[in-house]
């Protein structure tokens, strides 16, 4: 269950923060505040498990979506994504006290959150909620990186064990961590879409 305190705490920071029951709910929220603008998408299960893509195809959008491109596409369509009016992603934690963590290993999903689309959505499941800092950040670590190593084929050691252990591989995700305490002011609205049902990873 997602807490009054934690929308009035990202509230408190600059977060457009809303509450839904579920996921679909969150959905037609999306669409309907993105309208007929065009989409970049950040790397995202939450986003992919929830249909939010196609949805948004059906409806006319333009979207600008990396797992889609061929590896010859993929530096054009991560640019693009930077440059639409609309950023839809997740997060990897949201900490009690409003603010956001990411982890990421090419930086393109943290880079549209921090200076890419005016306009962002960040839809979590009650599963993202961290109690602090370094919880939220253990938390991508154990849940998120593992996953998301094995679902791209990496070859990583927490691809093979489901286990971080800070490596320093090529293929590395965990690269860039990002805290947000506010919005940017490249950002002029940050849509913090949060869920009482679980999502993603």
């Amino acid at each position: 269950m997602i807490s009054d305190t934690l929308i009035h705490q990202l509230r408190g920071r600059g977060f457009l923060a809303e509450r839904f029951e579920t996921g679909a709910q969150a959905k037609e929220a999306a669409l309907s505040l993105i309208g007929t603008r065009s989409v970049g998408i950040g790397g995202s299960i939450t986003v992919r498990d929830l249909g939010l893509p196609e949805a948004l195809t059906a409806q006319g959008n333009k979207i600008h979506a990396h797992w889609y491109a061929s590896p010859e596409e993929l530096p054009t369509v991560r640019h693009e994504a930077l440059h639409a009016d609309v950023y839809l992603c997740s997060a990897n934690a949201v900490l009690t006290d409003g603010r956001l963590v990411n982890i990421d290993g090419t930086g393109n999903r943290v880079a549209g959150l921090i200076y890419g689309p005016p306009v962002v959505i960040v839809i979590a499941g009650s599963n993202k909620i961290a109690e602090s800092l370094d919880e939220g950040i253990a938390r991508t670590r154990r849940e998120c990186c593992p996953g998301n190593a094995w679902r791209l084929g990496l070859d990583t050691p927490c691809a093979r064990t489901g286990k971080c252990v800070d490596c320093r591989t090529p293929a590395r995700m965990c690269n860039v961590i990002t805290i947000h305490e506010a919005p940017t002011r490249a950002v002029k609205e940050f849509h913090v879409f949060l869920t009482d049902e679980p999502l993603g990873l």
